[in-house]
């Protein structure tokens, strides 16, 4: 269900004074209200009413959009027609920026507001002192009922409303009286999520709740009985919540953290990452938003001290270990969040650091185990959350989960376990350990600790399954796969870059973010322009407009598993070089080195190769394009052979050629 603050018949708005309306506004706003605000609604209602005379139907006036949290200005609905209208007052350009704005509200509602899915949404950006422009009505692609935004002054906005109830003639008339009550079911983007979490809103009312996805709440449910249980109990307690990619673990992770952000000293949470372009995105998205919102209160605050609050919310994991090497004491948080658990450090690598890096030649511990060691400095009680995603190793030295369980088996077995039944499941190589550690200590099996639907994708859910069937070559498998999701999750294959970035920008409406997303194994993608030697600062790449260089709209610099990884796109351009190479009967893996391909055999680096390409293949919410580029006879590093059978094996599983 969404809100507004003033809804009205057409015919009942224009018999009501101004004033009575912005007396209706601003005691549905009276917390934000402003004399700015005011003067708008001033000039934008006798626009309005002089623009709906002689019309049927309902208007809003700061109709919400939760997901963005944003207001659109007015939403009118008219027999078939949802006109999404922003206005500009006194603006006398259509400025891009603008532009953007009023077509992602109209997006937010197309995709995730039910009676909008199959009604004609018009976005209008109404700059008032705008000179006259010629009106379009222009459909994309996507064929699903929503216009480019069109441009108005305060004279053609009659006119545009007229024409496009000509244009929608073939469509279902829209329930009035249910339009503001209907399902409202949105799937943010981490980013959106966790700035959201810290603004004090809750997991229910930022993501869709449907059928598929309510175990989202019920593992935060879960995990908050744990606490609570930990906590009455004086006891210790390490869990794990295990979950498909795009699942919505570090969301889970976020609203665990947020929830105690605010208790006294010595109950609270921090949520802590070794994943550091995720972490410095979302410190800077949180920095930025709270500066941005003091500045609407009026209030000056300064970047770095906006900084410091988010800091003591999430952190980077080595930050938070390199604290407690110095500082004995138990931590200030009983609770702790690990984020990509199964990225954590092995023993050999976490030792040879802090001996070379740290100046401990004494250290003995893996990385787990220090970190439970950190928790179990607590007199009382303690809670450790793993949030483990399977089959995303990409590092050397990364451990795995086993390496949490034998840490509770080798030194804290009076810790009791609470494990998600799906940690026995192979891609978790954890079963034997699990077995272990149930001889010796207290383990709980709990299924919602598992997350089962991606929310990643709200247009596909089963685009992981895809891609892991994809990986397993299992053909017949994937085959079946892709036909269930083609229709709302386009894959596409070219061996045109250029023409992949086309469709990117076609694709893409309003500010939905695309980019090119590369192996750091990609080294002969050079003659493409791409460079994977050149590294990406994330910030940048992640937070800014279109119209920087460094973000990822300009498809110039590239991103890898590594920065991408726990983020995401809304579009993505997948290319695939030679290291990764189809065969029948197994992937081919290959490191460039000095001026030529070299065969991987270590398993465990093959392993990580595959892993790369699983998270650059689950990184896009609404569709991607995948790049096999041509091979050249005239450069030995970049034979066809190294590509054409990858490209055919791609092409067998059904994915469409552009």
């Amino acid at each position: 269900m969404l809100n507004y603050y003033y809804s009205d018949s057409i015919e009942q708005f224009l018999v009501k004074s101004t004033e009575e309306i912005i007396g209706s506004i601003t005691l549905s706003n009276q917390f934000d209200s402003n004399r700015n605000q005011n003067q708008s609604w001033e000039q934008q209602i006798p626009l309005l009413k002089k623009s709906l005379v002689g019309f049927v139907g309902t208007m809003f006036l700061e109709f919400s959009i939760p997901r963005m949290g944003k207001r659109v200005d007015c939403l009118v609905i008219i027999e078939n027609v949802v006109f999404v209208i922003e206005f500009k007052i006194g603006e006398k350009e259509y400025l891009s920026a603008n532009m953007d704005q009023v077509w992602d509200y109209a997006l937010d509602l197309k995709n995730f507001h039910q009676p909008s899915h199959l009604a004609l949404l018009v976005p209008i950006l109404l700059a008032s002192e705008a000179k006259d422009t010629f009106i379009q009505f222009i459909e994309t692609s996507h064929n699903d009922g929503l216009l480019r935004p069109i441009k108005s002054n305060k004279h053609e906005l009659r006119e545009i409303i007229n024409r496009s109830l000509t244009f929608s003639l073939d469509r279902n008339y829209v329930n009035e009286a249910e339009y503001a009550t209907g399902s409202y079911s949105p799937t943010p983007t981490i980013i959106e999520a966790a700035v959201s979490l810290y603004q004090h809103h809750t997991v229910e009312n930022i993501v869709r709740n449907d059928a598929d996805a309510i175990n989202l709440s019920r593992t935060t449910s879960s995990i908050s009985h744990i606490i609570d249980d930990a906590k009455t109990k004086s006891k210790k307690v390490i869990c794990f919540v295990t979950g498909v990619p795009g699942a919505g673990k570090t969301l889970v992770g976020l609203e665990v953290a947020t929830t105690h952000l605010d208790k006294a000293k010595g109950n609270s949470s921090v949520f802590l990452s070794g994943n550091g372009p995720l972490v410095a995105v979302l410190q800077e998205a949180l920095t930025r938003d709270k500066v941005l919102r003091e500045k609407e209160l009026g209030n000056k605050i300064t970047k770095g001290l906006a900084r410091e609050g988010v800091k003591a919310f999430i952190q980077i994991i080595h930050h938070y270990r390199d604290a407690y090497l110095v500082d004995p004491t138990a931590p200030y948080d009983h609770v702790a969040i690990f984020d990509e658990a199964q990225r954590a450090w092995n023993k050999e690598q976490t030792v040879n650091f802090m001996k070379t890096k740290k100046s401990q030649p004494d250290f003995k511990y893996s990385e787990p185990e220090y970190l439970i060691s950190c928790l179990d400095r607590h007199k009382d009680w303690a809670v450790v959350v793993c949030l483990v995603g399977g089959g995303q190793e990409i590092n050397t030295g990364e451990a795995g989960i086993s390496e949490w369980l034998n840490a509770i088996y080798d030194s804290f077995p009076d810790w009791e376990v609470c494990i998600s039944p799906n940690l026995i499941d192979s891609e978790y190589n954890a079963v034997d350990t699990i077995k272990k550690l149930e001889t010796k200590c207290i383990t709980n099996f709990d299924k919602d600790l598992h997350l089962e639907v991606s929310m990643r994708s709200f247009r596909a859910e089963k685009v992981s399954l895809f891609v892991k069937q994809l990986l397993d070559i299992d053909i017949e498998a994937a085959q079946k796969t892709l036909l269930l999701i083609s229709n709302n999750y386009p894959i596409i294959l070219t061996r045109d870059l250029k023409k992949a970035k086309a469709w990117l920008k076609e694709k893409a409406r309003g500010t939905e973010r695309y980019g090119i997303v590369v192996s750091s194994q990609a080294q002969r993608l050079k003659p493409l322009a791409i460079d994977v030697r050149s590294p990406i600062d994330p910030i940048h790449w992640f937070l800014d407009g279109k119209e920087d260089v460094r973000s990822s709209y300009y498809l110039e610099d590239v991103a890898t598993e590594f920065q991408v990884q726990g983020l995401e796109l809304d579009w993505a351009c997948v290319t695939w070089d030679g290291d990764l190479r189809y065969s029948e009967e197994e992937w081919k893996s290959y490191s460039f080195v000095g001026s030529k391909w070299q065969n991987i055999h270590k398993e465990e680096r093959k392993k990580y190769l595959l892993n790369a390409y699983r998270v650059l293949l689950t990184r896009a919410r609404q569709g991607m394009v995948i790049v096999v580029p041509d091979g050249n006879t005239e450069d030995h590093t970049r034979k066809a052979e190294y590509y054409d059978g990858t490209f055919e094996y791609l092409k067998e599983l059904g994915i469409q050629i552009l």
